[in-house]
């Protein structure tokens, strides 16, 4: 009578109480949830949603089916798990994303490492940024998935909820400048020398307070940092800044592939730093393979976190 995936999206309407917020959780667009609603409530035969200028609220047969589903989707995806778990590493699948920066640096050993052990596995990885792979994983698209962020994900909960987050690494920001440029060559580099400069950002789209680094003496949240150009592709930054177009201030992650004609130079102590780590659904079974790529990332952050000289 119920097909799953209404089921789905009818939880996450309830738990975000917007039709246009479970479509961005799923990255559907608003359209496609509006007609899975109608059609879960074609088959239910009655109204499962109250639509009023401030979101939507389930009716009292929404919430009855809503308790139902919970409990379908649990069962469902436990037998997803225990089949998975059956199968051991003999088979199976593991799906990761990761945002670019660990794709170029952690994820390379980590895939070739778990393909030699594990060559029955299923393995696919797919770049996503943290705001896109978390409702993958939350929607069980995804086993594991990587992200990135400056601020604590306490401070984030409406992305994180439900979600273990493994620490892989503290990762620090590099300074990124023209090898002529007047600061190229000091010694000692701190963030607030480089609060008059032009910059060049790494993402394509404006980052907000959220991801913004601020080059202002005392990150004064107030004065926005002179952006000359940004790009998502670290290759377009690394150029950029080598043409002298601007100094960029990257994670340190970003600098597996470095060009010869620029210059990184650390921010010691002032250098802001983000948070790497491993998501996975909390208080699900793991499938064994995820487990043992979540083993094998750590490892690879360790032996990177050594090579840079922070061990």
């Amino acid at each position: 009578m119920f097909e799953l995936r209404h089921l789905r999206v009818l939880r996450e309407v309830a738990r975000l109480g917007s039709l246009s917020a479970a479509a961005a959780s799923f990255s559907y667009t608003q359209p496609a949830v509006s007609q899975q609603m109608a059609a879960l409530e074609r088959a239910a035969g009655m109204p499962l949603l109250d639509r009023t200028t401030r979101g939507v609220r389930l009716t009292e047969a929404g919430e009855a089916l809503l308790r139902h589903s919970e409990k379908i989707l649990s069962e469902q995806a436990l037998a997803e798990q225990e089949l998975e778990a059956l199968a051991g590493l003999r088979g199976g699948r593991l799906r990761m994303a990761s945002f670019p920066t660990a794709g170029a640096a952690l994820v390379p050993p980590a895939v070739s490492q778990f393909a030699a052990r594990y060559p029955e596995v299923e393995l696919s990885v797919v770049e996503a940024e943290p705001d896109e792979a978390v409702p993958m994983l939350r929607a069980g698209e995804l086993e594991i998935a990587l992200v990135a962020e400056r601020a604590r994900p306490e401070g984030l909960r409406d992305l994180y909820e439900g979600i273990h987050l493994l620490n892989l690494l503290d990762e620090p920001m590099c300074a990124l400048l023209p090898k002529d440029h007047r600061l190229a060559r000091r010694k000692r580099l701190r963030l607030g020398d480089l609060a008059e400069e032009v910059r060049i950002e790494l993402g394509r789209s404006p980052p907000g307070p959220r991801g913004r680094v601020y080059l202002a003496p005392g990150r004064d949240p107030d004065r926005e940092p002179r952006v000359g150009f940004r790009s998502d592709d670290f290759n377009v930054v690394q150029g950029m800044v080598a043409a002298g177009a601007g100094i960029a201030v990257v994670p340190e992650l970003a600098l597996a592939n470095l060009r010869r004609d620029v210059v990184v130079q650390s921010l010691g102590s002032s250098a802001p730093t983000r948070l790497v780590a491993a998501g996975t659904l909390a208080g699900v079974h793991r499938p064994p393979a995820a487990v043992a790529m979540l083993e094998l990332l750590a490892e690879v952050s360790r032996q990177h976190v050594a090579a840079m000289g922070r061990g």
